[in-house]
C-alpha cells in the first residue's frame, strides 16, 4: 500500500528544496546532504505512525507515515532559551517544512528539580515568535506534535526493567564517590562495581524498591552494563535512573525515581517515531550509548526498526555574548541585568524587546549555516541580518538624541508671525522601499515654526575642517524644511550653547520649485518645538566589552559593559509619538529603533530601545 499523500504537492521522484517550486534556494550542508541521501534510498520510506507516540506494536497498528522526516526541537523547561536555541529552532523546523516533514515539539521534562511551568509557556511563545508550529496537515488532517517526555515515564519504566531482565542494567550501590573512583580515567580503565554481578532477578527487586520509595535518594541507581573498559568513558555503564523524591510539574509526586537525560532523549526519539535527531556536538561523545539503547529495546520488540539516527552540529558561538543558561541566570538574579527579558540579554525574549525580528533571525540562522566544526561568529553578522530585514520595512521619523535649540530668528519677517507654523512632509519610506504595484504608506507630516530642536553636535562655533553642518556664515537645509543659514549662538555662563540662531531662507522648502535656488552643503535632521514630543530613549550597546567574555575561564562579570545602557530625554517628531508597542523605526542617521514593548504607551509615556546603529554610519 503505498504512503499517503503530503498535503503539499510534491512530484513522486525526490527533489532536494531548491528544486521545489516556491522554496526558497538554501545553502547545502552536511544534514541537508544526509536526509537528501536518506530520501532518495528511502532509509526511513516503511515507517508506520500510529498518530501519536508509541512504542513498536503501537505503531505496527498504524498507517504508512505521511511525514517524509520527522524532527524535533527537545528544550528541557528549566530556563529561557537564547540565540543559540533560536539557531536549533531555524534548523529542526526549517529542515522538516523543506522536506516534507513535521517537527516535533517536545519537552525534555525529566528533571523535576529545576523544571517550571514559567519556561514551559516561554519556549512556546518563542517559537511561535520565530515563525513555527509544532502542527501537520498531512491528507486534511491536522494534529499537533506538542508533547513531553515525562508523559512517556511509563514506557522508560518498562524498558528499564526489560534491560534488567535481559542482563543489560544493574542496580548498583556504591557512593557517588565510590563509582567516580571505579569509573576510571581516560588513561586507566573503570573497575567493576562489586554490586555488577547480581543475578537479574535480584536487580529487578532492588529496582522496584527504588520505585516504591525504599531507598533513600542517592542510595542507589540502575546502571546499564555495557563495557567498564571501554575508551569512551559515557559507554563504562552510565547511569540511567536515579532517586530523586521531587514534586514534577506535570506528573505531580507519581515517581520519586527519574531517568537519566542519556537513556530518556533517545526513548523519546524513538517512540516519535523521529528519523534525524540533531543535537550539538557535546553529544558527540554520547551517541555510541544511544545507538547501543535502540539496539537492545529493538531486540527486545519495544521498539521498531529503522531506530532514528543522532548527528551533531557545532552550537552557535557568538561575539560579546554568553549562552550559558546558569552564567545567564547569574545576571538575572544579581539584578546586572532587569531581567530575562532584558534587551542586552541574549535570550529570545531579551532579542524580541531590545528590537530584533523574526525574520532577521532566521535570516541569521541561515547564513552562518551549520558545520561540524566549533568557530566564532561575530555580533556584526547578526546586526547585519536586522539591518538587511528592515531596511525597507521600517518607517523613518526624526528624532533628535540630544537637543539643542534652534531659533529662526527672521520668522516673523518672513512669515508675519512668530507663532506661524507650516506643514512640512516626507514619505514614510523611501521610493526605493516600495515593491513595484504596492501602494506607498502615507507620508509622514510635522510642522515647523520659529523655534526647532537639532542635534547638538550640529552645531560648531569654531568648526574643524571638513566639518558642514552649522557654523556661523553656512547654510544648510533642514530636511524636508527650508534652507537656512546660521548666524551665531547663546551660551550660559559657563559656556555651554544654549540656542543656535539662523535665519531662515524663503522660498527654498522641499518640495517647492524653489527648493534648489540657494545650494546647501548638507541636510540636518530636526524636531519642531511645536508638535515634537518628548521621548525616553534608551541607548543600548553590547553587555560585554570582551569578545570571548567567560571563554578560558574567564570571570565573565569582569567584562560587564558599564556604557552597555544610557538613557536619554529626546524629541521625537509626531509620527514617532504615535507608534505601536513592538513597531520598528529608522531614526534619520541614527539607526534602528523600536517602541519598548513593555513600557512604551503606559501612562502615556513615549520610550524607544535602539536596535542597532546604522549600516554605513551617520548619513
Amino acid at each position: 500500500m503505498p504512503p499517503p499523500s503530503l498535503s503539499s504537492s510534491i512530484s513522486p521522484r525526490y527533489q532536494a528544496p531548491a528544486e521545489i517550486e516556491g522554496q526558497a534556494l538554501r545553502t547545502s550542508n552536511f544534514l541537508r546532504q544526509i536526509i537528501e541521501k536518506d530520501l532518495e534510498t528511502g532509509t526511513y520510506a516503511q515507517r508506520q505512525w500510529g498518530g501519536g507516540p508509541g512504542d513498536a506494536s503501537f505503531h505496527s497498528a498504524g498507517q504508512p507515515d505521511p511525514a517524509k522526516i520527522r524532527t524535533r526541537f527537545p528544550p528541557e523547561p528549566n530556563g529561557y532559551l537564547h540565540v543559540g536555541h533560536a539557531k536549533s529552532i531555524c534548523l529542526n523546523f526549517g529542515l522538516a517544512r523543506d522536506y516534507g516533514g513535521v517537527c516535533h515539539m517536545r519537552f525534555d521534562d525529566t528533571n523535576p528539580e529545576k523544571e517550571e511551568k514559567e519556561y514551559v509557556d516561554s519556549i512556546l511563545d518563542a517559537v511561535q515568535w520565530l515563525g513555527f508550529n509544532w502542527e501537520s496537515s498531512f491528507n486534511g488532517k491536522q494534529e499537533s506534535h506538542l508533547y513531553y517526555a515525562s508523559n512517556y515515564f511509563d514506557f522508560m519504566y518498562r524498558a528499564a526493567e526489560y534491560l534488567i531482565t535481559a542482563g543489560h542494567a544493574y542496580v548498583d550501590e556504591q557512593t557517588a564517590e565510590e563509582m567516580r573512583v571505579n569509573r576510571g580515567d581516560f588513561g586507566k580503565p573503570g573497575v567493576d562495581s562489586p554490586f555488577r554481578t547480581r543475578t537479574p532477578d535480584e536487580n529487578l527487586a532492588r529496582f522496584r524498591e527504588m520505585r516504591d520509595g525504599k531507598l533513600a535518594d542517592g542510595a542507589a541507581v540502575l546502571r546499564a552494563r555495557i563495557d567498564m573498559a571501554s575508551p569512551n568513558i559515557n559507554m563504562r555503564d552510565p547511569a540511567i535512573y536515579r532517586i530523586r523524591r521531587a514534586t514534577h510539574h506535570n506528573t505531580g509526586d507519581a515517581w520519586c525515581i527519574y531517568p537519566m537525560y542519556t537513556f530518556a532523549h533517545p526513548i523519546e526519539d524513538a517512540l516519535e517515531q523521529i528519523t534525524h535527531s540533531i543535537a550539538t556536538l557535546e553529544f558527540e561523545d554520547q551517541r555510541p550509548f544511544y545507538d547501543w539503547l535502540m539496539e537492545r529495546l529493538i531486540e527486545g520488540g519495544l521498539l521498531k526498526a529503522p531506530p532514528p539516527r543522532q548527528y551533531e552540529f557545532a552550537r552557535l558561538n557568538l561575539t560579546y555574548v554568553i549562552t550559558s543558561k546558569r552564567k545567564l541566570a547569574q545576571l538575572v538574579n544579581e539584578k546586572k541585568v532587569s531581567g530575562w527579558d532584558d534587551p542586552r540579554m541574549p535570550t529570545i525574549v531579551g532579542l524580541r524587546r531590545r528590537g530584533y525580528t523574526p525574520e532577521a533571525i532566521q535570516l541569521f540562522a541561515e547564513r552562518i549555516g551549520v558545520t561540524k566544526s566549533d568557530s566564532w561568529i561575530d555580533y556584526s553578522t547578526l546586526d547585519g541580518c536586522l539591518r538587511e530585514d528592515l531596511e525597507n520595512k521600517a518607517h523613518r521619523g526624526m528624532a533628535v538624541l540630544d537637543p539643542v535649540k534652534l531659533v529662526l530668528t527672521n520668522w516673523a519677517e518672513v512669515f508675519g508671525s512668530d507663532g506661524y507654523t507650516e506643514d512640512c512632509t516626507q514619505p514614510a519610506l523611501p521610493h526605493s522601499a516600495i515593491a513595484e504595484g504596492q501602494t506607498p504608506p502615507p507620508d509622514r507630516v510635522f510642522k515647523i515654526g520659529k523655534d526647532v530642536w537639532i542635534e547638538r553636535e550640529d552645531f560648531e562655533e569654531v568648526p574643524p575642517k571638513g566639518y558642514k553642518r552649522l557654523f556661523p556664515g553656512n547654510v544648510v537645509r533642514l530636511k524636508g524644511g527650508y534652507v537656512i543659514e546660521c548666524s551665531g549662538c547663546a551660551k550660559d555662563a559657563d559656556g555651554k550653547v544654549t540656542e543656535v540662531h539662523a535665519k531662515v531662507i524663503a522660498g527654498t522648502k522641499s518640495g517647492t520649485p524653489g527648493a534648489d535656488s540657494v545650494k546647501a552643503k548638507a541636510a540636518i535632521t530636526w524636531v519642531g518645538a511645536a508638535d515634537g514630543v518628548s521621548a525616553e530613549v534608551r541607548l543600548y550597546d553590547r553587555l560585554f566589552t570582551d569578545p570571548q567574555p567567560d571563554a578560558g575561564g574567564k570571570n565573565f562579570l569582569d567584562a560587564l559593559n558599564p556604557d552597555s545602557l544610557k538613557v536619554v530625554t529626546a524629541v521625537v517628531e509626531p509620527s514617532l509619538a504615535a507608534a505601536k508597542p513592538d513597531q520598528k523605526f529608522q531614526f534619520e542617521r541614527h539607526g534602528y529603533f523600536v517602541a519598548d514593548r513593555a513600557d512604551h504607551g503606559v501612562g502615556g509615556k513615549v520610550v524607544f530601545n535602539r536596535v542597532t546603529g546604522l549600516k554605513d554610519g551617520r548619513s
